[in-house]
């Protein structure tokens, strides 16, 4: 099945969580509609714990026959991989069986001659290579996680009745880093090559996800959320409210949004919405800590620290200054984080996102803060939905 990781300890998670928020920031210099089925496909999404991930997972068929996957989503990269036989450079363990092209009849390599193969560097930054006349891809995260392989085309199968013939994905023959036991990644930037592209007809670049809470699951929705089923599909609630996705030149591949402000508390605190114009907020499902500009992290840890003033300090965690010893405690009371966002959308931070906890005597706010003011916020998953 491939080579054994070691698992990582939570200061491990932290520094490589920190490497792919620069590598993202690094990707982001500083400074008519037609018609279509209203949420064509929904997938269940599940917590990566079970797999070994800290990621949200979906299960996605490949192949002739279809050969049904769990891979980890991600709303910060484009490229979509599976790991794939035979391994040449080494496979990390998985739970399924890793996929092998030679039992699908429509698994085709791509060219490196062809003008599919040039695109593939805008999705992944890397030059692609060539090998016996067929396209080699290479992506390297920001957490030193990677995948090399062949670029191919494959039969996608998300719903019975959503297939995808000729789908561009990459076919990992050398794989390591921070996946778990999934088989891969499916990549929902906004690049050619990320799935959001390329089923662009089918669904018009139109999903949305809610990320699951405890032993639920959540979802992740295909297709523009345009009826009162569909409204229904994302909220329960008819006090839903959303704020848009916006699209920036710095990172065009990203999702932001407007953060205008941070309350703590019922106490909004003094930032100047033009902290967070400065910087640029992307929202990112693979980032497990969300980071605030330094003025927006100092005032947070100020007024965090003074509700928390009874509790007993604990050691710092890699990059989380703000720790706490809970064990002789029977409940804690947290003061409420809520983010403001553009339309008066205001966002009541849950419990799993306030906190990152390695274990009760340790028990750290879940915010950082950049080193540069200019450098791009993220929000974490642990409080996300999603609609784009």
């Amino acid at each position: 099945m491939g080579q054994q990781t070691k698992p990582l300890n939570h200061t491990e998670i932290l520094i490589q969580d920190q490497g792919r928020i620069h590598s993202i920031q690094s990707r982001i210099p500083k400074g008519g509609v037609h018609s279509i089925d209203s949420m064509a496909a929904t997938l269940p999404v599940n917590s990566g714990n079970s797999l070994g991930t800290g990621n949200f997972i979906v299960t996605i068929g490949f192949g002739t026959p279809k050969r049904d996957l769990p891979i980890i989503f991600d709303t910060g990269s484009d490229l979509t991989w599976i790991q794939c036989q035979p391994c040449v450079g080494g496979c990390y363990s998985q739970l399924d069986p890793i996929f092998d092209p030679s039992y699908s009849s429509s698994y085709t390599n791509i060219s490196c001659t062809s003008i599919d193969c040039a695109q593939v560097q805008s999705g992944t930054s890397n030059i692609p290579g060539c090998s016996s006349s067929t396209c080699v891809y290479g992506i390297t995260y920001g957490d030193q996680s990677y995948s090399y392989g062949f670029f191919a085309e494959e039969t996608l199968t998300v719903t019975p009745s959503d297939v995808f013939p000729k789908f561009q994905f990459g076919c990992g023959e050398q794989n390591n880093g921070l996946f778990g036991e999934a088989a891969g990644l499916l990549g929902l930037g906004r690049d050619n090559i990320s799935f959001v592209s390329q089923t662009s007809q089918k669904y018009n670049k139109s999903f949305s996800y809610c990320i699951p809470s405890g032993s639920s699951s959540g979802f992740l929705a295909f297709g523009a959320p345009n009826s009162t089923a569909s409204s229904s599909t994302l909220s329960n609630s008819t006090a839903a409210k959303f704020t848009p996705l916006l699209t920036d030149s710095r990172g065009p591949s990203f999702y932001f949004l407007d953060l205008q402000g941070i309350s703590v508390g019922a106490t909004k605190l003094a930032i100047s919405p033009s902290t967070f114009n400065l910087s640029g907020t992307i929202i990112d499902s693979g980032t497990v800590i969300t980071r605030l500009p330094p003025l927006a992290y100092s005032a947070l840890r100020t007024a965090f620290q003074q509700a928390m003033a009874s509790y007993p300090a604990a050691p710092a965690m890699s990059i989380l200054d703000t720790c706490y010893d809970f064990s002789g405690f029977q409940t804690v009371n947290v003061p409420k984080i809520v983010l403001h966002f553009a339309n008066e959308t205001d966002l009541d931070v849950d419990f799993s996102g306030i906190f990152y906890a390695s274990n009760v005597y340790q028990v750290c706010l879940a915010f950082a803060g950049n080193t540069d003011a200019k450098e791009t916020a993220g929000i974490c998953t642990a409080y996300q939905e999603l609609s784009g």
